[in-house]
């Protein structure tokens, strides 16, 4: 399960929002203890995937490093990443799947016409094969 503090939940719905109809990135900080996760800051990254970003999202290594810095600096663990989907559903697709890191969550906001619809957080297994579905609160 997890779990998304209120201010980073709203922040990453207003990102996702004002890069509509593109697709935003970021990154999960916050705490993991077993299955359970808590996010407690959202990190906003930068798509740096070239030509049209309304389908597609890329994260430079070094981002998700920095990301990965900042939570240890914090005392947190980097939880995950989160992107948007614009104007279709909160799915995982086979090109997230194929770029996914099995240790991750993955959050996928569906943004349509310009505002929220609805949410869902995925687990990719090792072989990035498939993902399965995680409990979501926020």
């Amino acid at each position: 399960m997890i779990t998304i503090e209120k201010q980073p939940w709203q922040e990453m719905v207003a990102h996702a929002q004002t890069t509509y109809p593109d697709e935003c990135c970021g990154a999960m900080l916050g705490s993991v203890d077993g299955g359970d996760k808590l996010v407690r800051i959202a990190m906003i990254l930068e798509n740096v995937s070239e030509g049209s970003q309304a389908a597609r999202y890329e994260l430079r290594p070094e981002d998700l490093l920095k990301a990965d810095r900042e939570a240890r600096k914090q005392g947190m663990d980097l939880v995950g990443i989160y992107h948007s989907h614009p104007d279709c559903g909160a799915y995982f697709s086979e090109t997230d799947l194929k770029n996914s890191c099995p240790w991750y969550s993955f959050v996928v906001l569906s943004i349509r016409n310009g505002e929220f619809d609805h949410a869902n957080s995925w687990l990719p297994n090792a072989e990035q094969t498939e993902a399965e579905k995680e409990e979501l609160v926020y």
